[in-house]
């Protein structure tokens, strides 16, 4: 089935069709910036361009950057906080006249990496984190996820939360070299580790192209691995996740 899977992130905002059967992307992935302010009514404009310049007719899956139950957005870290409390199904479907599906947008991208990626295995506790404008978390068991976990939002230094202390944004911002971010980096992995033990950490989004310029500072006792779908995984996820919810 073809699906068209769209990413909304703090940043940016990419969609592609997915062929769903096989997981790969049937046309080129197109990028926008994310609106600024990113209103509801904002963003939906822009997924229904991002439709309309597919010309695509039928359902679309989308990743949100926030924590989301049954459709309603319910947390605002990297998007505008009047989200919060919003249909997010209901606006989507409306602004595109299809049928629309919104899910985490790590979520979607760990489904589409367990599904898709070189993953050795997914038996026991797998932590996929997508790292970019913030942090995103996916928490697979024995394969089945755990919806909106947000361990970026995890209380850090000073009050702040984690993804204010270690993200690509913050990297660009401070003007990090790769060693320090690598060390930064593994302070938190251990850290994560500790609270999951976790039998394998996948890292994901916009950083894990450069995962050879940091790896040799990660010392955990587990294996580490980037991604293998990169920023990919949020677009052919999000199309999975829509497909998922019609097969139910």
């Amino acid at each position: 089935m073809q699906i068209l899977g769209i990413d909304i992130g703090g940043t940016g905002i990419k969609g592609g069709v997915v062929d769903t059967d096989t997981g790969q992307l049937l046309t080129e992935r197109v990028k926008v910036l994310t609106p600024v302010p990113s209103t509801p009514k904002s963003v939906a404009k822009v997924v229904n361009d991002i439709a309309a310049k597919f010309d695509f007719k039928g359902p679309i899956g989308l990743g949100f950057p926030a924590i989301i139950r049954k459709g309603i957005v319910c947390s605002a870290s990297n998007i505008d906080h009047s989200w919060i409390g919003t249909n997010s199904e209901t606006l989507f479907t409306e602004e595109t006249g299809q049928p629309c599906f919104v899910a985490n947008d790590a979520d979607v991208a760990g489904f589409a990496e367990m599904a898709y990626g070189e993953v050795p295995s997914s038996e026991g506790v797998v932590l996929f984190l997508t790292i970019g404008t913030g942090i995103g978390s996916a928490l697979f068991i024995d394969g089945k996820l755990v919806p909106n976990s947000e361990m970026g939002h995890l209380y850090w230094t000073n009050g702040e939360i984690a993804e204010k202390y270690i993200s690509n944004k913050v990297r660009k911002a401070e003007g990090m070299s790769w060693e320090l971010f690598g060390k930064r980096l593994n302070r938190y992995l251990l850290h994560i580790e500790k609270l999951f033990s976790p039998e394998l950490i996948i890292i994901g989004g916009g950083i894990s192209k450069d995962f050879g310029e940091f790896k040799s500072q990660l010392t955990l006792p587990v294996k580490v691995i980037p991604a293998i779908l990169q920023n990919s995984a949020g677009v052919i996820g999000a199309a999975m996740y829509a497909r998922s919810r019609m097969d139910s």
